[in-house]
């Protein structure tokens, strides 16, 4: 019991100095913690004075109280509940949908607007032209004209809703209301210029050779449609197709009718034209007329003929240039060449020399003609005299080689 008694002492003991040490600590603590204003001291940002008149503290009091509100303002924006949150996102996305239904809106009506002013300058265009057709006939005129991966007209391009494609067909149809103005003003180099660089060649038509043609030829300046030919023909390699068949046979005639055989030369040499069967023979009549250079004219209407195909007008420039040899090998290269058309050959190029070609053997092959048939053929086609003259020719080699050409 001894023992109990006086551990039960000491534990009395312990407790009672940890619960004056907690007291201590809690004093402690209070004497830090305690906020206390003496009453005595002036107060911040107040006089002496100041602090003891009612006005000026009730001043004072509304300061602190604004200043307060606003701080109490700024930590309501500062700090945004959840559900605010998502009702101000759902609100964005309202106001989202409305914002692009109107940007749709705003573009439809531009280019509805744009389509509306693209009409007007066409039509202005078309007042300011001779109005010889009607408005309709006009717009399809330029719906003729083909760009350069398609046949896309641009009446087509008028009422699509597609920004590019407007935007091209009003450049187009600007282009053709400058045109119209220069040829007004009389500036013709530069509107030649101006339609060989004229956007999918819109420009580069019968329509715009026709206006050329009308102004006709002005003393002591470069003809107009020349002009236009030598612009359009000295750009065609800038383009991915040639200037077209028809264009090709207006430029090689206006060309020829100035005597300018040198452009000619150049544009059928040099430049990408699309070469025709009436291409070759204006040249080929060309040359006829003028002797002078036939031989030029007849080596540019064979380059043409055999381009197009046109066999027989290519053998016979080559007759006529007096290349027979080169005739020969291109009968042997082409052996599309029946008798009629080698019959017709002699009658239109009746050479002593190419007679005896045709009816001998050729690089070891038999003769393309019998000597007695084409002998018939002179005769029979009131051409007595040549084939008396290839009879003589051939009696001058010897009795034996004249009976084996007629066999």
């Amino acid at each position: 019991m001894r023992v109990i008694e006086n551990n039960s002492s000491q534990i009395q003991l312990q407790i009672d100095q940890m619960k004056q040490l907690r007291a201590e600590y809690d004093a402690k603590e209070a004497k830090y913690h305690t906020f206390s204003k003496d009453p005595s001291k002036p107060i911040p940002g107040m006089t002496l004075q100041e602090s003891v008149s009612l006005d000026a503290l009730t001043k004072y009091l509304k300061h602190l109280e604004d200043k307060y509100a606003e701080i109490k303002q700024v930590m309501l924006k500062k700090y945004v509940p959840v559900q605010r949150k998502a009702d101000l996102d759902e609100e964005m996305m309202v106001t989202l949908k409305r914002r692009d239904l109107a940007e749709n809106l705003n573009k439809e009506l531009q280019f509805r607007h744009q389509r509306l002013q693209i009409i007007s300058n066409a039509l202005t265009s078309w007042v300011k032209s001779d109005m010889s057709s009607s408005f309709q006939d006009f717009v399809e005129q330029i719906q003729k004209t083909k760009d350069l991966h398609g046949d896309q007209g641009i009446i087509e391009e008028l009422l699509e809703d597609d920004p590019g494609k407007a935007k091209e067909a009003e450049l187009l149809l600007s282009y053709i209301e400058r045109f119209n103005e220069l040829m007004l003003l009389g500036e013709y180099e530069k509107a030649a210029c101006f339609a060989a660089h004229s956007p999918r060649r819109i420009l580069q038509n019968i329509g715009t050779v026709n206006k050329f043609k009308a102004v006709g030829k002005i003393r002591g300046k470069p003809f107009p449609l020349l002009l236009f030919f030598e612009a359009i023909f000295s750009t065609s390699h800038a383009c991915r197709r040639p200037i077209d068949a028809e264009l090709t046979l207006e430029g090689i005639q206006c060309g020829l009718s100035e005597k300018r055989l040198d452009l000619v030369i150049n544009w059928v040499t040099q430049e990408r034209l699309t070469f025709s069967e009436e291409a070759g023979d204006v040249i080929y009549d060309y040359g006829e007329q003028d002797t002078y250079n036939k031989a030029k004219c007849l080596a540019l209407a064979q380059m043409i003929y055999t381009e197009c195909g046109l066999h027989k007008k290519a053998l016979l420039c080559l007759c006529k240039q007096g290349q027979i040899h080169g005739a020969m090998e291109y009968i042997q290269q082409f052996k599309d060449f029946t008798s009629d058309d080698l019959m017709d050959l002699i009658k239109l190029c009746p050479h002593t020399e190419l007679i005896q070609c045709l009816t001998r053997e050729w690089n070891g092959k038999p003769p393309s003609l019998s000597f007695g048939l084409a002998i018939l053929h002179l005769f029979s086609v009131d051409m007595k005299k040549v084939g008396i003259k290839l009879l003589q020719e051939i009696s001058k080699g010897g009795k034996g080689k004249y009976s084996k050409m007629l066999l």
